[in-house]
């Protein structure tokens, strides 16, 4: 089933579950002591093999000091996961703790199905997270998701390309997006049409337009879940895509989407066809195992010409609890234990992204390979703003219907001005749908 299909059927279980998810409350007080019965939690995730692995052992290190709660671990890959989860809700059969993503986080919490962690402080030490990276998972007040793990865009530049070519490590203290541009022609001139200067963005998610609007004061939605991007910043944006390809600093438009389409792997970045590639800046070990050469994360163009740097937290991924839980507080307890237990840390290391937890990143710090100590530091060091608004339920499709409209302005099949106008008022639509 494809994403968008399957996207598709998740809403569709979730929009005959508004009446009683708005009705529901916790099975008892989240903010009771923990009981000495015996209780069984169960709780979902997605991932592959490593993370079943070091989950496992960290549900049975919490066990060993919780005799009478026994944590039943659920795992799927990410195909299936929501469609199982949204399942679950529906027959009143919702996990107690599950992991959450910035997707459809709105979708669940808005519809009453996720608890509001503020009410089980007491069992959960939120004390070593910043401000900025907890409110990555609260709306209107409420924190409906703990972030797990942090990352935050960057452009990755290919340091042994930039050597191959003579062409100095820009100054990404105070680089603009025309600096950029003007140093990735310099880059694909002396590649000789076998490397190019940038990879080009505006394919995989949307964070880069995001990113563009916050340098200039402005945002994707508005507290209220209206889409307010201003149309001629996405018209700017999408001109500077179409420039680079146009110039030559970025490959031609099928090289793009080929690349993009195969994955990480196969991205320019990983087959060293690119110098230059916006990422997060925790994929930063994936591609140096992948392109065998010498990476280094670079601070975002643009961040010192505007009035707030456009740099945000994004959430790897949240632990939530259903709102439905019989054990709300030895729920709380549990995930209080993920986030905040050193040697469970110690464990599950940065395989859920660089810890959100400012004292745990610090105690994992000795174990962590080099790429991971460069993410770790960038996300120490690098400025950053508030978080964006929460993506609103029924934008989900965002990044999806931004690579569409990328794909028909590199090939020419629409004009900047007109995917702006489009993208915003097909975006707006399918919010409005989800109401």
């Amino acid at each position: 089933m494809s994403r968008g299909v399957r996207r598709g059927a998740v809403w569709a279980v979730l929009l005959s579950l508004t009446a009683s998810l708005a009705a529901c409350a916790s099975g008892s007080d989240a903010g009771g002591d923990l009981t000495s019965e015996k209780v069984t939690l169960r709780f979902t995730w997605w991932g592959a093999d490593d993370r079943h692995k070091r989950t496992q052992q960290v549900i049975e290190m919490f066990q060993r000091k919780h005799p009478n709660i026994t944590v039943k671990g659920e795992f799927k890959e990410w195909n299936g996961y929501w469609d199982s989860l949204a399942t679950t809700m529906a027959a009143n059969d919702a996990p107690d703790v599950m992991q959450m993503d910035e997707l459809y986080i709105a979708s669940y919490a808005e519809r009453g199905a996720l608890l509001d962690l503020n009410e089980a402080e007491k069992h959960l030490d939120t004390a070593n997270f910043d401000q900025k990276a907890l409110a990555t998972g609260a709306i209107g007040g409420k924190q409906y998701g703990l972030p797990v793990g942090l990352g935050m865009y960057s452009i990755m530049a290919n340091l042994d390309l930039l050597a191959k070519y003579d062409i100095p490590v820009p100054d990404d203290t105070k680089w603009s997006w025309d600096d950029l541009k003007s140093i990735g022609d310099q880059v694909s001139k002396a590649g000789g049409g076998q490397v190019f200067g940038v990879q080009s963005p505006g394919i995989n998610d949307a964070a880069g337009l995001s990113i563009r609007a916050r340098q200039q004061g402005k945002a994707m939605f508005d507290a209220e879940a209206k889409v307010v991007l201003p149309q001629e910043i996405a018209r700017d944006y999408w001109q500077y895509i179409l420039d680079l390809s146009k110039s030559g600093a970025a490959a031609a438009p099928s090289v793009t989407i080929e690349k993009a389409s195969a994955g990480l792997n196969q991205s320019a970045t990983a087959t060293n066809t690119a110098a230059f590639g916006l990422w997060w800046n925790t994929q930063l070990t994936a591609l140096t195992a992948a392109s065998g050469q010498k990476l280094k994360l670079l601070r975002l163009p643009g961040e010192t010409q505007g009035p707030a740097p456009g740099a945000y937290y994004k959430p790897s991924m949240f632990w939530s609890v259903s709102a439905r839980s019989k054990h709300p507080a030895e729920a709380a307890a549990f995930v209080s234990f993920l986030a905040n237990d050193e040697a469970a840390a110690k464990v599950l290391l940065t395989e859920r992204g660089v810890p959100a937890n400012q004292k745990i990143r610090e105690a994992i710090a000795g174990q962590l390979k080099d790429t991971d100590k460069a993410a770790k530091e960038y996300l120490d060091t690098v400025p950053v703003s508030d978080p964006p608004r929460i993506t609103p339920n029924g934008a989900s499709t965002l990044d999806t219907i931004l690579k569409r409209h990328t794909e028909d302005v590199l090939f020419g099949r629409t004009t900047p001005d007109a995917a702006a106008a489009s993208f915003i008022e097909e975006v707006q639509s399918e919010v409005d749908a989800a109401r």
